[in-house]
Formats: structure tokens, C-alpha cells, sequence
């Protein structure tokens, strides 16, 4: 322990440290700089805000403003003694835990599906199409999902004169819901993933593949013994940084397509904090989902970095 000691107190230790650090800045230098408008933003707009979640610890009066009462933990026991917000809690994890996973497998086969093709030009077209949705806000996307999934809308009228299958009220029924709302949005963003585990697969050796050809191994086997293993790095990071998203289900998808009639099996916590603290105006308790979420939310990103580092050798800082 004493020579540890005296060598990480060395004075010539701790100048090759001092300069070392002081070439890195130089060399990056301009990367800090490009950073500052956005240490700026997120300072103005993230961080001072913070001072507000005292609302969540008040019963807020708007006339008094921060000298509102104090109630303590007072809004935090009301919370939890409403059945609507634990059942919110179930279909947040119930929706976001359905699209992590689905958005693992879904973009891993289309990529694999995708890397079959040898018309490089059908190949570009295809992988171009399943990405636009991607650009599209769920503003847009909620009319035409309105229209489509509609009773009397051509998906329903497909399935009527395919398969004799009366109307499905895919936005209506509680049943349904949460899984038109999971599989919408694999719709939407699996053009992503796709793009991202291709860029995967262009990484991975030819050589690899030409010496299982030697040895007999067809396409399938390739794929199953090469292709999948040499992707698996990429897809435990995908998974343990999505971990941070769980309680994340896709508000802005949600509150433009959800009714009362689903309140039930599709209310997230994001909704619930729209309507309770904007719509009803009890801000404070507004404020108080929305902070027993950044907690929670917090806890899983640093899990996430835990484990991205622990089982992909990600690290970000």
C-alpha cells in the first residue's frame, strides 16, 4: 500500500497526468466549445426548473405561488391511495416493456432479412421505406391511424372481406388498446433498428462466412453461428440502454390516440400527470407523479449504464 502510495503522489506521476490532460484538451478543445449552447439550454431549461418540484411537497395555491402551504409527504400518500395511478404504474410497464422487447427481435429479423438481398438497389429502397415512418410525428400519424383503424376503416373492411372477421375496435376496446398502441409503434420506429444492426452486420469479417462455406455450412447456418453471435454485443447494448425507457410507454403516441372508454388498460403515467396536473388543475399532485418518475426513471438510466458496461463494454463516461 505505501509504495501505491508514493507512486500516486510522485510529482513526476502526477506531471506526466497534468500534461497529458492538458494535450487531450488541446486536441479537443473545439468539441467542448461545440457543447456550451447546449450546456446552456439544458441548464436554462432542465435545470433551473427544478426548483419548482417543491410544488410536489405543497398544496399549491397559483395566487401564492412557492409560499404555498407546506404538506410534506402529504401529496405522495394521496397518490399512492388512488387505484387509478396503480393501475397506470401496471400499463406503463405492461406498454414499454411489450416495445422493448419488440423492438429487439422485430429489427434483428428485418435486418437479417434485409442482409439477404443481393439487388443492392431493392435492397436500399425497401430499408428507405420502412424508415420514413420514423420521421413522421405521432400527430400526423394519429389521424391517419384514426382513419384506418377505424370500424368502418380499410383495415376492418380488409379483414371483413379476407377473413369474415366482424369490426374490431381497435381503439375502443380495452382489450385491444395497448396492443395496437405496442404494435403501432413498432411500426413506426423499427426502421431505426434495422439501419443500426445492418451498419452491424457490414462490420462483421467475410472471411468468417467464406471459411463456413468451406466447411459446408449454408446460409442458415451462417446466420445462426456467425451472423446472430457477432450481433449479440449490439443488441445486449440496444437492450440494457432501452432499460432506462421503462417507464417511458410514449406519451405523445398515447394522449392522441387514447378516449375514456380505455382509460382502464391504456392511462401511463405520462397521461396521468397531463391530466391530473394540467387538465385538472391539481398541479401538485401533478407534481408529484412527475417526481416519483424521475426518480425511478433516474435509478433505471444509471442501471442501464451499469449493465451496458458490465455486458457490452459500453461505457459513457
Amino acid at each position: 500500500m505505501s509504495s501505491i502510495s508514493r507512486t500516486i503522489t510522485d510529482p513526476a506521476v502526477l506531471a506526466r497526468k497534468k500534461n497529458k490532460v492538458i494535450r487531450r484538451l488541446k486536441y479537443e478543445w473545439p468539441l467542448h466549445l461545440m457543447l456550451i449552447p447546449a450546456l446552456i439550454a439544458v441548464f436554462i431549461f432542465s435545470y433551473i426548473p427544478m426548483y419548482g418540484v417543491i410544488i410536489a411537497f405543497q398544496r399549491y395555491n397559483v395566487a401564492m405561488g412557492f409560499n404555498s402551504p407546506w404538506v410534506g409527504m402529504a401529496n405522495f400518500e394521496h397518490l399512492f391511495s388512488q387505484p387509478n395511478f396503480v393501475r397506470t404504474i401496471y400499463n406503463t410497464l405492461f406498454i414499454a416493456i411489450w416495445k422493448i422487447v419488440l423492438m429487439i427481435i422485430v429489427p434483428v429479423i428485418f435486418s437479417l432479412l434485409l442482409n439477404e438481398f443481393r439487388n443492392i438497389f431493392f435492397k436500399r429502397v425497401f430499408q428507405s421505406i420502412i424508415f420514413i415512418p420514423n420521421f413522421i410525428s405521432w400527430v400526423i400519424l394519429a389521424g391517419v391511424m384514426i382513419e384506418l383503424l377505424s370500424p368502418a376503416g380499410i383495415i376492418n373492411r380488409f379483414l371483413g372481406a379476407t377473413f369474415g372477421m366482424e369490426p374490431i375496435w381497435f381503439l375502443g376496446d380495452e382489450r385491444v388498446f395497448p396492443w395496437t398502441m405496442i404494435w403501432s409503434d413498432v411500426w413506426r420506429g423499427f426502421g431505426f433498428g434495422t439501419v443500426i444492426y445492418l451498419a452491424t452486420l457490414t462490420s462483421i469479417d467475410p472471411g468468417l462466412y467464406e471459411a463456413a462455406t468451406i466447411d459446408g455450412a449454408r446460409r442458415f447456418k451462417q446466420t445462426i453461428y456467425i451472423t446472430i453471435p457477432m450481433m449479440m454485443p449490439i443488441v445486449t447494448l440496444m437492450s440494457v440502454l432501452a432499460l432506462g425507457n421503462v417507464l417511458h410507454a410514449g406519451f405523445d403516441q398515447i394522449v392522441n390516440l387514447y378516449n375514456p372508454i380505455v382509460f382502464s388498460t391504456g392511462d401511463i403515467i405520462d397521461t396521468y400527470i397531463f391530466r391530473v396536473g394540467l387538465q385538472q388543475a391539481q398541479f401538485s399532485l401533478g407534481a408529484a407523479v412527475g417526481l416519483f418518475r424521475s426518480l425511478i426513471a433516474g435509478v433505471l438510466i444509471l442501471l442501464s449504464w451499469y449493465l451496458a458496461d458490465r455486458f457490452a463494454g459500453y461505457r459513457i463516461f
